[in-house]
């Protein structure tokens, strides 16, 4: 996530864990390592000047509490301060009153229409019952996209493409989505400069009364966030934020440190294309996956929604143990996919995000189609003992299946470097400072 950041803002906590003593050299090495890290992502040079001053004062001269090492209270320190930067954690979305009515404002091409999909997604995960009223009169095919995101959902949306009234389709949306637990107002993508699109979001705000007001930001523009939020801010009070586009963005720490700056708090981030790819932002879940600490908590609540519907959850204690079988790993690969791409659940369990091998994190539907094919020539006691594969049996798996030794080699290759890299990712084996700092924010 965020390109380099978490890399780098990793490699210095480890190399701060590794230290014997923690003197005033090792906290301005440490200290420039993340002021690096940090302008690297496109952080304001005065926030990150400003937390650095906080961190080594707090470094050095803050007595570590009763029990804590100095070199796990400087952990800590950099811990709190990063998570500081990003601001107040938001408040779940509660529905108060019935229909509660979100107006959704962005920029062109920040990705609002698709996040408005997937909080709808995220909305009926919850138990929800939502609808999507459509005014962007502006961008034609936005209300055909709004179905086309929607129509595995059974969500209503309300508009017409024949209709240049923003206002008259929002008070005939709002008419028809009464009955609805939430009503999401789309809006047409506009700029801080644009003065007539800008006035009719004030009228379209006095047409729909709305509870929340969101406000999506593309988060490859960095720091231009802050100037962006604070236009629109002028126009219609923000409730909360979502920043698209996180997963990879070499600006994204920009984005996300400016947009705190403005007082509106972060609700969601989107860390992929995929309607899943979104969730709720938690400024400590979120530091602790850029520290290497990992975030068992996001894990595991993924891990409960998939369970609830069709996985086994033996199957996730597995997953984090390393202990698995052939059959296991089809299985387990098969609810990753569906949790989300195989590295971003990777960086939730600690220390495992920087260790998997490359290959690893690219099973895409079409190899594991291959893996299975593969499988189903194997035996039940090949399946539950892989090692006794030897070339007799490998030459007896090709031809089964129609595939060449090298696919059989390939599968077991891979089944045994990922079951050795996730071998000692699971909660029990946290230890060190590190492990220590993520056993207390599980708490």
């Amino acid at each position: 996530m965020l390109g380099n950041l978490g890399k780098n803002l990793t490699k210095t906590m480890k190399k701060l864990a590794g230290m014997s003593i923690i003197d005033e050299e090792v906290v301005k090495e440490v200290i420039k390592d993340i002021q690096r890290a940090l302008i690297q992502s496109d952080v304001n040079i005065k926030l990150v000047l400003k937390l650095s001053k906080t961190i080594e004062d707090r470094s050095l001269n803050e007595e570590p509490p009763k029990g804590v090492t100095p070199k796990e209270h400087v952990i800590k320190i950099v811990y709190d301060e990063l998570v500081n930067l990003l601001g107040a954690t938001a408040q779940e979305v509660e529905i108060h009153k019935k229909p509660y009515k979100i107006l959704f404002m962005g920029l062109q091409g920040s990705g609002k229409t698709t996040s408005i999909g997937k909080l709808t997604r995220y909305l009926q995960k919850k138990g929800f019952n939502p609808a999507i009223v459509s005014t962007d009169t502006w961008r034609p095919a936005a209300y055909e996209q709004l179905i086309q995101l929607t129509e595995q959902m059974n969500v209503p949306v309300y508009g017409d493409a024949n209709n240049p009234d923003a206002l008259d389709l929002a008070k005939k949306g709002l008419k028809e989505a009464k009955k609805n637990d939430v009503i999401i107002v789309d809006t047409a993508g506009r700029h801080k400069e644009e003065r007539e699109l800008l006035n009719e979001m004030e009228s379209l705000s006095s047409v729909v009364e709305p509870d929340e007001v969101i406000m999506v930001i593309d988060g490859t523009i960095g720091q231009q966030a802050r100037e962006q939020a604070l236009a629109f801010n002028n126009t219609t009070k923000i409730g909360s934020i979502i920043i698209t586009k996180l997963d990879g963005s070499a600006k994204g720490g920009g984005a996300l440190s400016a947009v705190a700056e403005i007082g509106a708090p972060i609700k969601f981030i989107g860390t992929g294309e995929r309607v899943e790819d979104f969730e709720a932002f938690d400024p400590d879940r979120f530091i602790s996956r850029l520290l290497g600490m990992g975030d068992i908590r996001t894990l595991l609540e993924r891990a409960e929604e998939i369970a609830e519907t069709d996985a086994d959850m033996g199957s996730v204690d597995a997953m984090l143990s390393g202990k698995f079988t052939l059959k296991d790993m089809y299985s387990q690969f098969e609810m990753m996919n569906k949790m989300g791409p195989m590295q971003q659940v990777m960086n939730m369990i600690p220390g495992a995000g920087g260790k998997l091998p490359k290959n690893a994190s690219q099973v895409t539907e079409e190899k594991l189609a291959k893996y299975k094919v593969l499988m189903d020539s194997m035996t039940e006691h090949e399946l539950e003992h892989p090692e006794v594969i030897k070339q007799s049996r490998v030459k007896r798996i090709a031809r089964g299946s129609g595939m060449r030794n090298e696919d059989v080699k390939e599968l077991l290759k891979y089944y045994n470097v990922t079951k050795k890299a996730m071998k000692g990712f699971g909660k029990r084996k946290m230890g060190g400072p590190l492990g220590q700092m993520m056993k207390q924010m599980m708490r």
